[in-house]
């Protein structure tokens, strides 16, 4: 039977989805789950890992049966993911110790002070490229063999495995029998040397974490395994993992170096591919692109912590909007936010300012403020996020930008991307299809396995859906620039 398709796994920060391409990489369709989302106490978050497969799976399930794809036509399964998050599990029963501690917990935050006053910071910088931040996974993992009783004296003898979210995905998937992932989710640890591309041992031994609960690090595009068909109910070649944003950088085809994307997801996330070098910044992340054909490429990173995910929350928990449509609706309504900025640092403020204590805020607010202008301002904020990464990342690189590529789900509000493009002065793209996040994993799922022969013949498939620009006056944006900056002053260092 003809392979007509390929199915990229999303496995998110607050959902499971499951989409299925055609040979064309258009997106037939796809099915989503939304899961827990768990905060035992402020600051920290978690996920339940058993409950994250089962949407994962129930998703995979549905796509085939509801499309009647028998997996016979699929060529192969691609898997992106949220990122940092760690999962510490039982390798002969399957079983975490403990909940999945999420990209997002700070509760490593003092551990991280501590390795910073211990002058760590340029070491750890030199081999990850990444900074000190309790964002990364190494100190999570840490805190879970701290602190779970027995947890640590298994580890060392073996009994327990521990990795990201793909990892944790390819070995429930396999039935056990891939404990693998892949460069550029190895290099978010901040346990993995991104220059000799292994596991740093010095690293290791500072952590306490031992190797043998690491698994295997693999190119991103590569057949890890088979679907065990005891637990799937088929047989089909898992053979894509990569972290999500890599996944949309590859999936906007940025494939030469200075290409950049920015990605409107829980939180934002702007990559510029730097190519087969890696380009040391002492507020960008140097990170690994891709792994492929057995060569890696890099990648600067900036890295904001919320970014969609405010629209949740004025929907969730301030109950502001009914949905999140309703947000572009009501920001339209006004001209401005009307002097009020919204900073949406509730798990500290990443790029350029790496400050694990700030905290959310609302400032400029008067009498004349209304719930338009709070959702404005909202969708402002983010735009204010983004352009501190991208200043932070022309400063840094030495290469303008004059054309930034986005997507995510909140890119597809029109009146944020012309906010975005005014606020940079530079111009907007988006494609036609703009989770390009699952695209990614499913075109180096594709050229694993022959779907796709090459990188050109991607380039081939992708459209774009509408190109944003700048027509905000010089002094208007610096006037408003300037508010923001005093708005972020107000946030930093709000937790002792």
């Amino acid at each position: 039977m003809a392979k007509n398709y390929v199915i990229s796994l999303d496995e998110g920060t607050t959902s499971c989805r499951a989409v299925l391409y055609d040979k064309n990489s258009a997106p037939i369709d796809s099915k989503q789950r939304e899961f827990t989302q768990i905060y035992p106490h402020p600051g920290w978050v978690e996920h339940n890992a058993e409950e994250i497969f089962k949407c994962q799976l129930t998703v995979l399930q549905n796509l085939l049966i509801e499309n009647d794809i028998r997996h016979e036509e699929i060529a192969a399964i691609g898997i992106t993911n949220q990122r940092e998050t760690v999962v510490i599990w039982d390798k002969k029963t399957g079983k975490p110790v403990y909940n999945a501690v999420v990209w997002q917990c700070r509760r490593t935050a003092d551990y991280c002070e501590s390795l910073m006053k211990d002058g760590w910071t340029e070491k750890i910088r030199a081999k990850t490229g990444l900074l000190i931040d309790a964002y990364f996974s190494g100190t999570k993992i840490k805190w879970i063999l701290d602190n779970v009783k027995g947890v640590r004296e298994r580890a060392e003898k073996g009994e327990l495995l521990a990795g990201t979210i793909d990892t944790w995905l390819i070995w429930k998937l396999s039935g056990g029998k891939a404990h693998v992932t892949d460069y550029t989710n190895a290099c978010r640890t901040m346990l993995f040397n991104i220059y000799d591309l292994c596991w740093d041992k010095e690293l290791l031994d500072l952590l306490g974490i031992p190797e043998c609960i690491l698994p295997e690090v693999k190119d991103s595009s590569s057949i890890y395994c088979n679907t065990d068909p005891a637990i799937c109910g088929f047989s089909v070649p898992i053979a894509s993992a990569i972290g999500d944003q890599q996944a949309a950088l590859f999936g906007q085809g940025c494939f030469n170096k200075g290409d950049a994307k920015n990605t409107y997801g829980t939180g934002c996330f702007m990559l510029m591919n730097t190519g087969d070098k890696p380009v040391a910044s002492k507020n960008l992340l140097t990170t690994i692109a891709l792994g492929l054909n057995g060569k890696v490429e890099y990648a600067l990173e900036g890295s904001v912590f919320i970014g969609g995910a405010v629209i949740k929350w004025l929907r969730d928990e301030l109950e502001l909007i009914s949905s999140a449509p309703e947000i572009d609706r009501l920001a339209e309504s006004v001209p401005d936010s009307n002097g009020a900025y919204l900073v949406p640092a509730f798990v500290g403020l990443g790029t350029p300012y790496w400050d694990m204590y700030a905290r959310g805020t609302i400032v400029g607010l008067t009498r004349g403020v209304k719930k338009a202008h709070i959702c404005r301002a909202a969708l402002e904020g983010i735009a204010y996020e983004v352009r501190d990464v991208l200043d932070t990342m022309v400063k840094d690189s030495g290469t303008r930008i004059n054309t930034l590529n986005v997507d995510g789900g909140a890119c597809v509000s029109d009146i944020m991307m012309q906010f975005q493009a005014d606020i940079l002065d530079t111009k907007v793209c988006r494609p036609k299809n703009v989770e390009t996040t699952a695209l990614g994993a499913a075109y180096l799922a594709g050229l694993a396995t022959g779907f796709w022969k090459d990188k050109d013949e991607l380039l081939k498939h992708l459209k774009t859906d509408k190109i944003f620009k700048a027509k905000m006056k010089d002094s208007r944006r610096k006037e408003l620039y300037e508010g923001w900056k005093k708005a972020v002053e107000r946030a930093k260092a709000w937790e002792e």
